[in-house]
């Protein structure tokens, strides 16, 4: 068996947890710059704010019915889901993390009498831990364990735990489950299934095979062993490494100064090496990118990009930083009002088996390592500002954030103070 522990509406859920005075209140969490909502209580969803509405479209409706709007703070939900992880180990060895608001629970070998119980343990186990809300769906295979998880929060008389294993179960749970909401269906996969009329997870199992693997491909075949009771998707313990990482922002306002423009880049790029480090990867090489406003038809446009090679493979962010500065004023135009600019890293290859060049200077190379370790403990501990390199500049980033909450959980001048 597994399970998927879900945190329903988790951004929204983490500021409620330090604002209680909004349990029950309609509450939205919006995107860099404060764009679009990426985060609806189920009150901001009854109001008919949809995924990914912006700000402007929906200003009347958080006016007229005084709802709670607040800056994405990527640092305390962070936070926040460790605190889950760290309370789902509990109830098994292995546990995948799937997403910031969604882990796999391998339940494979455990002695468990009542797993219908034992979903429900989990799930008042992270409330009464945490208090974000989880949603806790056990089945036969990981597929079967999202849709479970989903009827949780569908009917709260479920308290927040559901067993799905019975055919019978399964079979009238899929006959009502859309297709287009089947993990590991995507928007084109669906489309093709509508035109031959499968509009339900239990219509995609009753084609064959051999019909689905012309459709979708291996993959597809997976879902659809899946959906059947049949494991097809692996359990993966430890995180896919990933083979390119990608540091971008678009900014509040263009940015038409080189320096400025270097600067959000350098900060960039400092992040994208604090990624490839926490993997344990290094970089051959690396894209700068920036372009302006494809949406203002009335200004002049521009996209530019830079590769970057290393000669030796790095995670250094003096070496990395460095490099971006030098790209960004290299691909750099007078007179053009930058509206987002990042860093790509690509060509990833494992720090511990990579071959170095017969002339690389490891003693210095190992002293490096030694400085972005303790950059990293300082920054870790006392805040990504804390301690910078100086092409970084002092400049906050170029974004709306006015509605962000304190970092409660991560700063210690943000601590909440009991009165």
């Amino acid at each position: 068996m597994f399970a998927l522990a879900d945190c329903n509406n988790f951004f929204v859920s983490c500021e409620r947890v330090f604002r209680p005075d909004l349990n029950g209140k309609p509450v939205i969490v919006l995107s860099n710059n404060d764009g679009c909502a990426v985060a609806r209580s189920n009150e901001a969803k009854a109001l008919g704010i949809k995924m990914g509405d912006p700000l402007f479209k929906i200003r009347h409706l958080v006016q007229k019915h005084g709802v709670a709007v607040f800056s994405g703070n990527m640092a305390l939900y962070g936070d926040m889901s460790r605190r889950v992880r760290q309370t789902l180990q509990d109830f098994s060895p292995m546990v995948e993390v799937y997403s910031i608001d969604e882990a796999f629970l391998d339940l494979r070998g455990l002695l468990i009498d009542d797993y219908d119980a034992y979903a429900k343990t989990i799930a008042k186990r992270c409330y009464q831990y945490t208090s974000i809300p989880v949603s806790v769906g056990i089945a036969p295979t990981k597929t079967l364990a999202k849709i479970a998880s989903k009827l949780c929060k569908q009917y709260p008389k479920l308290q927040g735990g559901c067993f799905m294993h019975r055919p019978q179960d399964i079979e009238k749970v899929l006959r009502k489950f859309p297709i287009g909401d089947v993990w590991g269906i995507g928007r084109q996969s669906t489309q093709k299934l509508l035109q031959l009329g499968v509009g339900t997870a239990y219509a995609f199992t009753q084609l064959s095979e051999s019909k689905v693997r012309q459709l979708m491909g291996i993959n597809g075949v997976r879902t659809w062993n899946e959906l059947r009771g049949v494991p097809a998707v692996l359990f993966e313990e430890t995180p896919e490494v990933r083979k390119s990482i990608c540091v971008s922002r678009s900014f509040a306002a263009e940015l038409y100064d080189c320096a400025a423009l270097s600067e959000q880049v350098a900060n960039f790029a400092m992040k994208g090496a604090e990624k490839l480090r926490r993997q344990g990867s290094l970089c051959a090489e690396m894209t700068v990118f920036a372009y302006t406003n494809r949406f203002k038809e009335d200004v002049p446009q521009t996209m530019g990009s830079n590769l970057v090679c290393f000669t030796t493979p790095s995670n250094n962010q003096q070496v990395i930083v460095s490099a971006a500065v030098q790209a960004t004023k290299e691909l750099f135009c007078s007179g053009y009002g930058y509206k987002k600019a990042g860093v790509v890293f690509t060509k990833l290859q494992d720090a511990a088996h990579t071959m170095y060049s017969l002339f690389d200077d490891a003693q210095d190379r190992e002293k490096q390592q030694r400085l972005s370790v303790a950059m990293d403990a300082i920054r870790n501990t006392y805040g990504k500002h804390a301690l910078t390199i100086a092409s970084q500049g002092t400049t906050k980033e170029y974004s709306l954030s006015e509605n962000q909450s304190p970092h409660y959980t991560t700063l210690w001048s943000d601590l909440p103070i009991v009165k």
